[in-house]
């Protein structure tokens, strides 16, 4: 079906397919939505007829705001926001748009902060999940809350999480990585979820976020689908079975990604992901791309989005696509993992696309040990004490072991401050002048980078704890509120201040915490919220919820019990302001955001840990 020239008359339709489906052995007729739908009705139950082009889903501040110009890819400070914490406990937004598109076009108590954001550098709102997902019910009068009085209960029991659970799947949260129709916008965060409805109102959205400064960069998930074989909210595997979803040797879905991978290496799957970004790009006006687990796609892949974007023009599109910028999760696991079906999107493997990836290496030095490592909750970093300020815990050894693997975390950081670069050289902890990718990250090279656009640096994202709840597991616990919020700015330091670009978790200017949750993709508005007013830390809001927690409910119930441990508006206001400093100086210095690697090469030194021998030049000399 052509987008363009279609009648704009919201006709519902779906496609009668009849195929011979692997997964019940038998022919099947099945009514299915159109995968490549740009408006759905309410739930997504049919695709619907639109223009995208019509004036009526064209609204003004979006039609006549142009994106803000960000001159280079390390110019970019990014700020990780969910559309349903922006502004869902906002008491400023009118109570129907609260968790909406619609909330960022208000003047509101959250808009006020991005402004305040954007004044002091960040220049790109990188939101989470927005593509129509599978798990979230549409109609806002039909999504069910806790029937508890979430407030009332201690800040270490665990009847909060109890009650969110109860409807956790019944509710209006989640962050969304489940995807349905990759090309429409969710119906959840729209007031009005039926057809073109949703697509202007995200479309305002877009317009809002440029006319306050910031550029928008999307979260896609193509690596998986929510469903797959005859699934109800399976899509492409009952139009075409067995063909868009990657397979193993027996003929079952893999799964590696935690749901049905997708097989983007097969050409018409790669098809369907180019496109919907196109869409993205030249109907909707963002800025920039973020994939998730971009590890399970091919360079192939990327290259090929790359190509497409570049097509695109000001003059013909209304969008600079060159302009776009491109990051993810670039982690090599699963059955792609070592290239073993294709040439992975994975970090060092990307060298001279100008395709980022995020730096966990500059991450785990700062913090001390991997969130993906369930033993390391107490192990220290850069950041958290180690060898320096000890919590007492036998994972960071002796005082001598401590301090040697404090050498070695500031190795991991110092490489980071310099984007990362693989050949970049300089007096390692070791005492020996190494590259970057001499210096070891768990059994692989920690600088893989050509260029410091290929690095995203950050110290916390939705994933995992919250950086302030990291430190509470992690610093000694008589650590002072002060000593924790200059720690907080210390940690920040190290991603916003380094070569590369910058990536922040929202409202962690703020303190924000998720009372200890690693992992609250379902946990509800309540143990998500922030305030923006910065008056009520979420520290000490129960135990997280059971399923990703409970094994250290016995460690966290102590902390959140004690209010030692629970920032209070002065402590958040501190924190912000520094904060904000290391921004404005990120913003104005140049030195900071050199954007290559021959300028880090002639700029970039460690004069506290020696100075680098100097770089040979093409004629051999100095």
């Amino acid at each position: 079906m052509e987008r363009r020239g279609i009648r704009p008359d919201g006709t519902p339709y779906l496609w009668e397919v009849t195929v011979y489906a692997h997964s019940t052995g038998d022919i099947e007729v099945n009514l299915v939505t159109d995968p490549y739908s740009h408006a759905l009705t309410t739930n997504s139950t049919r695709s619907i007829v639109i223009d995208l082009d019509a004036a009526q889903w064209r609204p003004g501040l979006w039609e006549d705001t142009p994106a803000p110009v960000i001159e280079k890819a390390v110019d970019r400070a990014i700020y990780e926001l969910h559309v349903r914490d922006f502004s869902i406990g906002d008491e400023t937004v009118p109570a129907a748009e609260r968790g909406t598109y619609r909330a960022f076009a208000r003047d509101s108590a959250g808009t006020q902060q991005l402004r305040e954001l954007a004044q002091a550098g960040i220049n790109t709102v990188h939101l989470l999940p927005t593509f129509d997902i599978a798990t979230i019910e549409e109609d806002r009068a039909l999504q069910q809350e806790p029937d508890c009085d979430l407030a009332s209960y201690a800040p270490d029991s665990d009847q909060q999480q109890a009650c969110i659970a109860a409807v956790a799947d019944l509710d209006g949260f989640n962050w969304g990585y489940d995807p349905y129709h990759y090309s429409t916008p969710e119906g959840s965060y729209a007031v009005d979820p039926h057809g073109g409805a949703r697509v202007a109102e995200f479309r305002e959205m877009v317009g809002a976020l440029h006319a306050t400064g910031l550029q928008v960069v999307l979260d896609k998930v193509y690596n998986h689908t929510a469903q797959s074989a005859q699934g109800q909210k399976s899509v492409l595997d009952r139009i075409v079975p067995g063909y868009y979803h990657r397979l193993n040797d027996i003929g079952g879905v893999e799964t590696s990604t935690c749901c049905q991978n997708v097989a983007t290496e097969n050409q018409v799957a790669q098809k369907l992901m180019v496109d919907s970004v196109v869409t993205w790009a030249r109907d909707y006006r963002v800025d920039g791309f973020r994939f998730d687990l971009m590890g399970h796609h091919s360079v192939e892949n990327m290259l090929a989005i790359r190509a497409a974007l570049d097509e695109l023009t000001l003059e013909s599109d209304g969008i600079d696509g060159s302009a776009v910028y491109l990051y993810g999760e670039g982690w090599d696991f699963g059955e792609v993992a070592g290239n073993a079906r294709f040439t992975q999107a994975t970090q060092g493997q990307l060298g001279g696309t100008g395709i980022g990836t995020f730096n966990d290496r500059l991450r785990d030095g700062v913090h001390g040990g991997s969130p993906v490592d369930s033993g390391s909750t107490f192990r220290q970093g850069y950041g958290t004490g180690l060898g320096y300020d000890p919590n007492g815990d036998p994972i960071n050894g002796t005082t001598a072991q401590a301090l040697s693997d404090l050498g070695h975390a500031t190795d991991l950081v110092k490489i980071g401050l310099a984007g990362n670069l693989r050949d970049f050289e300089f007096l390692a902890s070791s005492g020996e002048t190494l590259r970057g990718d001499q210096i070891d990250y768990n059994g692989s090279p920690a600088g893989y980078a050509d260029q410091p656009d290929e690095v995203v640096n950050y110290v916390d994202a939705h994933d995992n704890e919250t950086l302030y709840d990291l430190a509470v597991f992690k610093l000694p616990v008589g650590t002072s509120m002060d000593d924790r919020v200059r720690m907080n700015s210390v940690m920040l330091a190290t991603a916003t201040l380094s070569q590369g670009l910058s990536f922040w978790h929202a409202g962690t200017e703020l303190l924000r915490s998720k009372s200890l949750d690693r992992n609250s993709y379902n946990s509800g508005d309540w143990f998500n919220r922030i305030d923006w007013t910065g008056q009520d830390s979420t520290f000490g809001s129960g135990l997280p919820m059971a399923g990703d927690n409970a094994e250290k409910w016995g460690v966290m119930a102590p902390l959140l019990a004690n209010a030692d441990l629970t920032p209070d508006a002065a402590a958040m206001a501190a924190a912000e302001a520094q904060a904000l400093e290391l921004l404005a100086l990120r913003s104005s210095l140049p030195l900071l955001r050199l954007g290559s690697a021959d300028l880090i090469h002639e700029k970039v030194s460690f004069p506290g840990g020696g100075l680098r021998r100097p770089r040979r030049d093409r004629h051999g000399d100095r």
